[in-house]
């Protein structure tokens, strides 16, 4: 297998879509940590996990940018088409990497070097990026050759991986951090020492997960040694009229033929590995492109795939010249759909989820993609701050950073009835006055009676808090501050009250437990 990296990926596309001079430090952000960074920003100081404001002391100069796949990939087709011009049966790995088998292009050529050779001196005249060329057996192992744009020689991918670190096992879209972190902890600090183990050892102690991973150490392919050629009728096309010239269409329309291609291929216990997406325009260009995953894809990857690709071809230089009347997934490679199988207990429910799942899709496709949301716990103090709705099909990811903290968070469990409009309580103590928050900070004395603007009060049983939170610490007249109390009244009706600051400081209701 040969790989071809562009080293620094997400920084150059990021700086090329912003008209950022390469010769600048750039560095991309995901959760206010950098996850790519160039090499003249590297030569400042600039690590990846390192936190933004450290990242710009170091190197105040420092562009920022944000994560975007979608532009990652789009930048990244001019790359895949000048590969493809040399070299037939080009795969997308993903945006900055590039796979392809080295058998035919080498004879042709004259042999791997003069391959590697003239593949490197083509892209960087075609596309002009800096690209790395490495060759091994399998593509873990060629990717990290060209990480060291070196050629190992067949049958050496282990020796050649052995004393290489165990944390080039978390490339980018494995999610092996875990795996990674708990290797090291009990004292395997190498490929090679983890691909001592017994295999029967590995999977007894790290699962599926970790035999795949031992397997990659190992220097063995990631793939099985035999693959179900997939039959015909499983790929999925797709007509559009009129013809379909928009990203944001095409965004839309992977979305429910993603759902299909992966509905048809669970359907026969099979997932994708490699699939191919072909176009064909009004006036019959033809465009293609094949895509590989390490894991099989999800409905979710499928789309996502399939809205790069587009915005790779609706926006690259040589772009069709009209749009787009039809469009076909393919399966190229398929393996057993272990992950997809149900399990024993749950079964009833996984296919009520699916079930579910296939409907709202249909009724996105009826009303639009901004019509079924489902609801996400994310940062923030409060409950109904922390509820944030996300688009059936987008990715669930939190939008606070990793390890932001809320001083003043309401603690656990949530109210179970949030309200849209708090309603106005009075909260008084044993003498009839009404309780407040003092100076330091605490109730003037302990809650009695809580009464609503109608309806007779109701004595307290029980309370907590006040958790006092600091909205605007900076305004004289206390009108950011807000303290929340839990109470449990006597009908057993748990309440959470919240105290509003401002010239005549109120108790709302803010939400119920059931």
């Amino acid at each position: 297998m040969l790989v071809l990296w562009c080293p620094d990926w997400p920084a150059v596309a990021a700086g090329a879509a912003e008209g950022h001079s390469p010769h600048l430090p750039a560095a991309v952000f995901c959760a206010n940590r950098v996850v790519a960074c160039t090499a003249v920003a590297r030569s400042a100081g600039v690590r990846r996990g390192m936190r933004r404001r450290e990242a710009q002391a170091r190197c105040p100069e420092l562009g920022v940018f944000g994560e975007d796949d979608g532009r990652d990939a789009r930048l990244f087709e001019p790359v895949a088409a000048a590969v493809e011009e040399l070299v037939v049966g080009v795969e997308v790995v993903r945006p900055g990497l590039v796979a392809v088998p080295v058998d035919g292009a080498a004879g042709y050529f004259g042999g791997e070097y003069q391959l590697v050779e003239k593949l490197v001196d083509h892209v960087s005249g075609a596309a002009g990026v800096e690209c790395q060329v490495g060759v091994a057996d399998g593509l873990f192992a060629a990717t990290l050759a060209a990480h060291r744009s070196a050629l190992v020689e067949r049958g050496t991918a282990a020796a050649f991986l052995a004393p290489l670190g165990i944390h080039e096992l978390d490339q980018p879209g494995a999610e092996r951090a875990e795996l990674v972190d708990l290797l090291k902890r009990l004292g395997l600090r190498t490929l090679g020492a983890f691909a001592a183990l017994a295999e029967r050892d590995v999977i007894t102690r790290f699962g599926g997960a970790g035999l795949l991973a031992y397997r990659l150490a190992a220097g063995r392919s990631d793939r099985p040694p035999t693959r179900r050629r997939p039959p015909p009728e499983l790929a999925v096309t797709k007509t559009f009229e009129p013809p379909l010239d928009r990203v944001d269409a095409a965004a839309f329309i992977a979305k429910s033929l993603g759902e299909r291609f992966h509905a048809g291929l669970a359907s026969r216990g099979l997932a994708c590995t490699r699939i191919g997406i072909y176009a064909v325009t009004e006036r019959d260009e033809e465009f293609g492109r094949v895509w590989r995953c390490a894991e099989p894809l999800t409905p979710q990857g499928i789309a996502d795939r399939v809205r790069w690709q587009f915005e790779g071809w609706l926006k690259a230089r040589d772009r069709p010249t009209s749009g787009v009347v039809r469009l076909r997934l393919e399966p190229e490679e398929t393996v057993e759909g272990r992950s997809l199988q149900l399990g024993m207990l749950g079964t009833e429910h996984a296919l009520a989820a699916d079930k579910a799942a296939r409907a709202l899709v249909r009724v996105q496709g009826l009303l639009g993609p901004e019509s079924v949301f489902t609801a996400l716990l994310d940062g923030g103090r409060g409950p109904a701050e922390r509820v944030r709705l996300v688009p059936w099909g987008d990715p669930r990811a939190e939008a606070a950073p990793e390890g932001t903290t809320w001083p003043g968070r309401l603690p656990s469990p949530s109210p179970s009835i949030v309200l849209d409009r708090p309603v106005r309580a009075v909260v008084v103590d044993a003498d009839g006055r009404e309780v407040a928050i003092d100076a330091r900070r605490r109730v003037t004395a302990p809650p009695y009676q809580v009464g609503l603007d109608s309806g007779e009060p109701k004595l307290v049983l029980d309370w907590a808090g006040p958790w006092l939170v600091d909205g605007q610490w900076w305004a004289s007249d206390g009108r950011g501050v807000a303290a929340r109390m839990q109470v449990l009244l006597e009908d057993d009706t748990a309440l959470l009250l919240t105290r509003v600051g401002g010239e005549r400081p109120l108790w709302m209701i803010e939400g119920m437990y059931d």
